[in-house]
C-alpha cells in the first residue's frame, strides 16, 4: 500500500529519513523531498521502497550510470556534489561528537581520482541455469548483470567480459564464485574464489581464457592457475609484486593522499613503526626519510613488502614482520623506541592495539581508518590514556558511497 512522506535529511548510510511515528528509510531520497514510498517485502517495518518523488530537493540531479537503484555499488549518485560532499564530512563530524571527541575537521579531500581500481565481482547460477556475473543487487543477495561501471579506473577496462568468461566453465560446479579483479602495471590479476578444487580440465580452460583475455595472473584463492608476468604497482619509489587477493586501497588516488597525510604527521620523526601494514603504502614511503618496523597478520603482504624494500635505492632501513596485532598487539615495552606509530586497521579497528599504545608513551600516533565508528572507539582510548586529538582529516576515496576513510594525528 502506497504512503506519502517528507524526507527529513540523508542519514549516515546515505538513506532518506522521514520522521512519522518513527524514522523511516527511504534509499535514493534527499532532505526535504516529498516521495511515495510501498512497504519493503519481508519483515522491515523501518524501510520502505520509493516508487516516484513528488516534489524533488533542488539539489537532486540525474545519476550517471543506467545501474543505480538497482546494483547495490553506490548509495548516492542523485544529489550535487557540494552538499553531497558536506554530507560526507559530517558524517565524521556526528560520529566524532556522538562520541564526545573535541577536535577539529578538515574539509573533505576527493580522492576518487580516475576511479576504483579494484573491484569483486559474483557469480552466481540462478533459475534455468542462467548465469549472472556482476554486482550485488541493493537489499538482497541478487546477482545485478553489468555490462559496464562507469566509477572504475580505465586500467579495470576488460574487468568484466574476463569475469564472465571465468565463471562460465565454473558456473557447472553449481557453487556461487566471487571474482576479485585488481588493475596492476601490467595487466589485470584475477583470484576466484569459491569455486572449491579444479578437475585438470578446467584448469586448463581457464588457462586459455586468462591468456584469451590477457590476464598478468590468475588464482583460485591464492593457487596459481596462469601467470604471464609477475602483477606489479607502483608505491612511492618501490615496485611491489601484489600477492593473489592482496588488499590495496579502492583508488590510487586514495592510496597517495592517505599516505601524503600520514607522512605529513609524521613529520621528521626518526623512528616509525607501521601497524597493519599491508604491502606498505606507507611504510614504503616513509622509508624515503625515516627508519620503519612495519607489522601485519598477512604474511604474504609481508614477504612482498620485504622483497620490495630490498630491491628499492634510497630507502633508509625497513624491517617487516608477520604479526597478528589483534591478538599480540605491540606492547608498551616494544613501543618505546618509536617516535611515531602508524595504524591503519581494517574495519573493525584496532581496540587491543589501542589500549596498548594508550599505555605507551610514543609521543606522536597517526591513525588512519576506514570507519568513523570504529575510529572513535579507538580514538576515545588514546585520549583516554592521555593523548590529545590534534586534528582529523576525511578523505573520500569511495564516491558515491557512505564510506569515508579519515586521517588523524594524536600527540602526548
Amino acid at each position: 500500500m502506497a504512503e506519502t512522506l517528507t524526507i527529513d535529511r540523508v542519514g549516515h548510510r546515505g538513506d532518506g529519513i522521514a520522521i512519522a511515528a518513527q524514522s523511516v528509510y527511504v534509499p535514493y531520497t534527499l532532505g526535504g523531498e516529498t516521495v511515495e514510498v510501498a512497504d519493503v517485502p519481508g519483515n522491515h517495518p523501518d524501510r520502505r521502497q520509493l516508487l516516484r518523488v513528488v516534489d524533488a530537493s533542488p539539489e537532486r540531479i540525474a545519476p550517471f550510470c543506467p545501474h543505480f537503484g538497482v546494483c547495490g555499488g553506490c548509495a548516492i549518485q542523485h544529489w550535487n556534489e557540494t552538499p553531497y560532499q558536506a554530507w560526507k564530512r559530517n558524517i565524521v563530524v556526528e560520529t566524532l561528537a556522538q562520541a564526545k571527541i573535541a577536535g577539529d575537521v578538515a574539509p573533505l579531500i576527493d580522492a576518487h581520482g580516475a576511479g576504483r581500481r579494484r573491484i569483486t565481482l559474483h557469480a552466481r547460477t540462478g533459475t534455468h541455469d542462467l548465469l549472472k556475473v556482476g554486482f550485488a543487487a541493493a537489499g538482497s543477495h541478487d546477482i545485478v548483470p553489468v555490462d559496464r561501471c562507469p566509477i572504475l579506473d580505465p586500467a579495470l577496462d576488460g574487468a568484466l567480459e574476463a569475469a564472465r568468461a571465468i565463471a562460465e566453465p565454473l558456473a557447472a560446479m553449481g557453487k556461487p564464485l566471487d571474482i576479485q579483479v585488481t588493475a596492476t602495471l601490467n595487466g589485470l590479476d584475477i583470484d576466484v574464489r569459491g569455486s572449491g578444487a579444479l578437475p585438470t580440465a578446467v584448469i586448463t580452460t581457464l588457462s586459455r581464457i586468462a591468456e584469451k583475455h590477457r590476464l598478468v595472473r590468475l588464482t583460485r584463492h591464492g593457487e596459481l592457475v596462469l601467470m604471464r608476468a609477475s602483477p606489479e604497482v607502483t608505491i612511492g619509489k618501490a615496485k611491489v609484486v601484489l600477492p593473489p587477493g592482496s588488499f590495496l586501497q579502492a583508488t590510487v588516488m586514495g592510496e597517495e593522499t592517505l599516505a601524503r597525510l600520514a607522512t605529513e604527521h609524521c613529520g621528521r620523526t626518526k623512528e616509525i613503526a607501521d601497524l597493519f601494514c599491508g604491502v606498505g603504502p606507507f611504510a614504503l614511503r616513509l622509508a624515503e626519510k625515516a627508519r620503519v618496523m612495519a607489522f601485519d597478520s598477512d604474511a604474504g603482504a609481508i614477504a612482498a613488502l620485504q622483497k620490495a624494500a630490498q630491491a628499492t635505492g634510497g630507502l633508509k632501513p625497513l624491517k617487516a614482520e608477520a604479526r597478528d596485532l589483534f591478538r599480540r598487539p605491540l606492547m608498551p615495552q616494544e613501543l618505546r623506541d618509536y617516535d611515531t606509530v602508524v595504524f591503519d586497521p581494517p574495519r573493525q579497528g584496532a581496540q587491543a592495539q589501542a589500549t596498548q599504545l594508550a599505555a605507551s608513551k610514543v609521543p606522536n600516533v597517526v591513525a588512519v581508518s576506514c570507519n568513523a565508528a570504529t575510529f572513535a572507539r579507538d580514538a576515545k582510548i588514546l585520549i583516554d590514556g592521555g593523548y590529545r586529538m590534534v586534528g582529523v582529516t576525511p578523505v573520500d576515496q569511495f564516491r558515491h558511497t557512505p564510506h569515508a576513510e579519515l586521517v588523524a594525528r594524536f600527540t602526548r
